[in-house]
């Protein structure tokens, strides 16, 4: 046997070896940390539980509840100074190459192990094993990985140990708040990197989660894929998971003119898509309207503008935003779509005192924006007084 370990692969072989072993630890941090742990998305019996916190301890040495409670202040704290990794804030290749550390350095702050640690696993082992000694289970992954691959060991380990840091800390907290594609204009930066989520378990979807951050299920479209929404159902099916929560489908019925309680609750669910719907149901029509009498010139600045139009303040810098308001300035019908879009998003975004204050605003909106003057708007908003959602919990 010499050097080759117990099972002397060929060459393909340890890199297939090395792919699969890194892919069994992107599914127990995408599957366990991040959907169960952090999110509460779905419930996980107690022994894929138990295997995800053991391999991570032999192949990350993270601890459950630091990993849980960075993530959650990033949720809680997006793109502001206090999210422990905003590439807006700490420059992208800062978060790319350097995004454990930064990982690290938040999870020894003890007020944000506090604030959003709870809820994590604090058992015996948990106390006396895994968070005392997490170097002791990636010395123990190096010997496994020697006594089975031989010398090739130590590069495979050389591999798991990098894959998380760069994948996970980097790639996903850097490049998905920075390059990309987006479903949902979401108040943070965040973007889809590709459609299929299988390298990183499906969080390459990651626009899609901040949409939707409590959802089980990371795609949203039909042609994304996520990967570890697959391996999820499989679990399901053999009754080793149950599905807590995915994103609400949502559906227009014409039976329905009352602007309610249900009516409110699925448009701020929802919300986001509710504003991707007014992008392609009120902008474009009335960017198109605008843009008829125009010379070619005029035109394509008109359109230019449509993506300022959806898009969040944060991500709106001063240049773009004298560009916006020239236009608008100049497009009184364009200036009151946006005025209706911004009056939209303060419904949920403004305190309330209740739900009735609520209900209240979105009456209004719905009044005033079916005698706008603005036949896309009109049509619109009488759409949205149809607008339902089913349940978004799939499962026990």
């Amino acid at each position: 046997m010499g050097f080759d370990g117990l099972l002397n692969l060929s060459g393909w072989g340890y890199v297939v070896a090395a792919l699969l072993l890194t892919h069994v630890t992107i599914a127990s941090v995408t599957i366990f940390l991040h959907r169960h742990q952090a999110h509460r998305a779905l419930s996980l019996h107690p022994l894929p539980s138990h295997f995800f916190r053991f391999w991570l301890w032999l192949t990350t040495g993270m601890v459950t509840r630091e990993w849980v409670a960075v993530h959650r202040k990033h949720h809680a704290k997006c793109e502001s100074e206090q999210d422990p990794h905003s590439p807006q804030k700490k420059g992208i290749w800062r978060v790319l190459f350097a995004g454990a550390w930064l990982y690290h350095d938040e999870a020894k702050i003890e007020e944000t192990l506090s604030a959003y640690g709870a809820g994590t696993p604090d058992d015996w082992l948990e106390r006396n094993v895994y968070s005392p000694y997490r170097g002791l289970g990636i010395g123990i992954m190096l010997a496994i990985d020697l006594l089975l691959f031989g010398l090739a060991g130590v590069a495979i380990f050389a591999v798991q140990m990098v894959w998380i840091p760069f994948w996970a800390a980097g790639v996903i907290n850097g490049v998905g708040h920075f390059w990309g594609y987006r479903n949902f204009e979401t108040e943070d930066a965040s973007r889809n990197i590709v459609p299929w989520g299988i390298i990183i378990g499906g969080e390459e979807l990651h626009n899609n989660h901040h949409a939707y951050g409590s959802s089980a299920r990371l795609s949203n479209k039909w042609w994304e894929f996520d990967i570890g929404w697959l391996y999820i159902r499989c679990m399901e099916m053999l009754g080793l998971a149950s599905v807590r929560r995915t994103a609400p489908k949502t559906q227009f019925s014409a039976n329905l003119h009352v602007v309610d309680m249900d009516m409110l609750r699925a448009v701020v669910s929802n919300r986001f898509h509710v504003m991707k719907l007014y992008g392609s149901r009120v902008v474009m029509p009335v960017l198109r309207a605008e843009s008829r009498l125009l010379s070619r010139e005029a035109r394509r600045r008109l359109r230019s503008v449509r993506p300022l139009i959806a898009k969040e303040d944060i991500q709106l810098d001063a240049a773009k935003h004298r560009r916006l308001a020239e236009v608008l300035e100049a497009h009184v019908n364009l200036q009151t779509i946006y005025e209706y879009k911004e009056r939209l998003k303060a419904v949920w975004t403004q305190q309330a005192k209740g739900q009735q204050e609520l209900l209240t605003r979105l009456q209004a909106w719905c009044a005033d924006a079916e005698s706008s003057g603005i036949a896309a708007l009109e049509d619109f908003a009488r759409q949205l007084r149809g607008y339902r959602a089913s349940a978004s919990v799939s499962g026990g």
